[in-house]
């Protein structure tokens, strides 16, 4: 969500920056992001691509007595491990090919400030060692050296994965996952708090006429009415994006419902912005067998391509969506590479 001059809701504590919405559900997560601002605590904030999570990071720095400190993003899931523990860490020169000078690591550009450690998941075992050692002893070494570093920064991690299953599946450590999870905030995705899209689509409106020097200052009933009924598994980032797409095509000083995709709108061709979930792999296999079934031959062993190609399509979809069509993003989510992402893109005819 692009920064900016806001309207603020809050009920009788400051207000939130940079965070629109007066849902029940943004209420919670507003007054809970107050309280734990005036702490120290750790904060693990958990949420669906897209919901806002490094919103409240950002917030949570800014209310707390380290808000005139340094605040330092890191994005876990962009780099690999050994990029991660250099970049969290630092290192020293000739500690590895290409370390040509000593390098500060986050943590410590972070001192006497917050880090945010986006997409914790992310993370292998070995790092996550390193990272139980910076909790709790609040200390480590640069990749490389010897010389102990110590560092007075809070730390708050989000996760778009339920930590739980992770942890039972042995792919993060659960006393890890405890001394992060000291304030556990979830942030609600849009389709549970659908009554704050109006407010957040005239933000959007404003903000990129504004940016595009555009004069679209009305959204027309029945185009509120399709977003507002989208089941948004993109969240707020969807809407951003489907709200500058409509600025910058509009004829008119008004959104219409022809600006806005198939997959809000509705067509014959599933909705590329579904979520799939157990239900919806379950709906769509029995479609997919009856169209088999009635079509196919006794010879005939498609049924099983027309399943996979099916529900293949739709989760190409999504992940397109919750990385803003942003491909090679997608390719390494979906553990391709881009020629393969590009290929089934046409295959599938996916907006991209």
């Amino acid at each position: 969500m692009p920064s900016g001059n806001f309207n603020y809701l809050s009920d009788s504590g400051p207000p939130i920056p940079g965070i629109i919405g007066s849902s029940p559900a943004m209420q919670d997560v507003y007054r809970l992001t107050r309280r734990v601002a005036r702490s120290n605590a750790s904060v693990l904030l958990l949420g669906e691509t897209g919901t806002g999570k490094e919103m409240i990071a950002t917030a949570i720095h800014r209310l707390s007595d380290r808000g005139s400190g340094p605040f330092v993003k890191v994005n876990c899931g962009a780099l690999s491990e050994s990029l991660l523990e250099s970049e969290l860490f630092g290192h020293v020169r000739g500690s590895f090919t290409g370390a040509i000078d000593n390098r500060t690591g986050r943590f410590e550009a972070a001192h006497t400030g917050t880090i945010f450690l986006d997409e914790i998941n992310s993370t292998t075992l070995h790092l996550q060692i390193k990272l139980l050692r910076v909790l709790q002893e609040r200390e480590f070494e640069r990749v490389g050296d010897t010389k102990t570093v110590r560092v007075d920064t809070r730390v708050i991690a989000a996760s778009n994965r339920d930590l739980t299953n992770e942890v039972e599946s042995e792919r993060f450590r659960e006393d890890l996952y405890w001394r992060l999870n000291v304030v556990p905030i979830d942030i609600p995705p849009l389709r549970d708090r659908r009554e704050d899209v109006p407010e957040l689509v005239a933000h959007f409106l404003n903000y990129y006429s504004e940016l595009n020097e555009r004069f679209v200052v009305h959204i027309q009933r029945e185009a509120m009415e399709a977003l507002q009924a989208h089941h948004w598994p993109g969240n707020v980032r969807e809407l951003q994006n489907y709200v500058e797409r409509a600025v910058v095509m509009a004829d008119t000083d008004e959104l219409t419902l022809d600006l806005l995709p198939l997959s809000v709108t509705g067509s014959e061709k599933p909705p590329s912005g579904s979520r799939i979930r157990g239900a919806d792999v379950e709906t769509l296999t029995y479609e997919v067998v009856q169209q088999g079934l009635a079509t196919a031959g006794p010879e005939e062993d498609s049924l099983h391509t027309k399943i996979v190609s099916r529900v293949e399509r739709e989760l190409i979809a999504q992940v397109m969506i919750a990385c803003s069509n942003v491909q090679t993003k997608a390719a390494a989510k979906l553990g391709i590479n881009r020629n393969t992402l590009h290929k089934k893109l046409k295959e599938y005819d996916i907006e991209s």
